[in-house]
């Protein structure tokens, strides 16, 4: 158990995190919902969902299509708890570390100075001998969380494989850390190095085929909007359910439960027609939906990349 001087949030996932090593969670098993945890632990729903969110981070909970929360197949033991240090031991790198780690369970509005500075047990002043604002501490920790996946030396021969191999690797760092895909808009780019990397195994992949400066730039940005644009979605799924208490799942139900398909077929006749065919309803996929946007994204691109013959 964790101690009472514990946050809430930390404290709940303590709880969810013993009753899964006992086995009295096992695997498969629904977790409940935010809103159940919130009223058993007199939280509010946003200290239920940071829970959530947590053990999610960890490995030990996965969302699940028509089910909710529920305790992941192979739940991993880790839990990454923020180190402690005293003052004479603390170092840019220890900071950027409690950052990302806050900004990974909190979101990006809980970051600040003040809250890594507490996260080590320092004074927020001493904090700033290290990092000269909250702003400097959000780049660097941006540019630490894009740094955490890197590319082969030798890459995959083809244009076309080696954008995939990097498209994956931003979804999975996007997925990773969500707060990331709203850092800021492709319109103001961040010339953080770790980025920067990202953008140059992209436009090395197009390189040599003859595309103008401007064009090459503008397939990477199209690229990179879709990849940040899919991944927006993240955060703005947990702080629903930090809002509404219900799982993306759980909120769709409640919505189609009341839909007069009746009333609605004369007006959206091929919505409704297609929302009957579906039968279950529609599981809205993420994973898939990126796997399957990078194929029609890259189809449409191989004229221009490759020529109309594919030469």
């Amino acid at each position: 158990m964790a101690p009472e001087t514990d946050p809430p949030f930390q404290r709940i996932a303590a709880d969810l995190r013993r009753r899964i090593a006992s086995g009295e969670l096992a695997p498969g098993a629904r977790i409940p919902s935010t809103r159940r945890l919130a009223e058993d632990w007199g939280v509010a729903l946003a200290t239920a969902t940071k829970a959530l969110t947590v053990l999610r981070l960890e490995g030990l909970l996965e969302a699940r299509p028509r089910v909710g929360t529920a305790v992941a197949a192979r739940a991993e033991s880790p839990p990454r708890q923020p180190a402690t240090a005293p003052e004479g031991e603390l170092s840019r790198e220890r900071l950027i570390a409690a950052a990302l780690d806050i900004a990974d369970t909190e979101g990006l509005a809980a970051l600040s100075m003040r809250a890594v500075a507490g996260r080590l047990g320092v004074s927020a002043m001493t904090a700033y001998r290290y990092v000269t604002s909250k702003d400097e501490l959000v780049l660097l920790t941006a540019d630490a969380a894009f740094g955490e996946a890197g590319y082969p030396a030798d890459p995959p021969a083809g244009w076309r494989p080696r954008l995939e191999l990097g498209a994956r690797t931003l979804w999975t760092l996007f997925r990773r850390h969500p707060w990331l895909a709203h850092l800021s808009p492709v319109t103001r780019p961040l010339l953080l190095p770790n980025l920067l990397t990202h953008a140059e195994w992209a436009l090395a992949a197009l390189d040599g085929h003859g595309l103008p400066a401007k064009a090459a730039l503008d397939v990477h940005v199209l690229l990179y909007s879709y990849i940040e644009g899919l991944a927006v979605n993240l955060e703005r799924e947990t702080q629903a359910q930090a809002t509404t208490g219900l799982t993306g799942d759980e909120w769709t139900d409640s919505r189609f439960a009341t839909f007069d398909t009746r009333t609605a077929a004369a007006r959206f006749p091929v919505f409704t027609r297609l929302m009957a065919d579906l039968g279950d309803g529609y599981d809205l996929d993420l994973d898939a939906l990126f796997e399957s946007g990078l194929a029609t994204l890259l189809d449409g691109l191989t004229p221009r990349i490759e020529g109309p013959a594919g030469s």
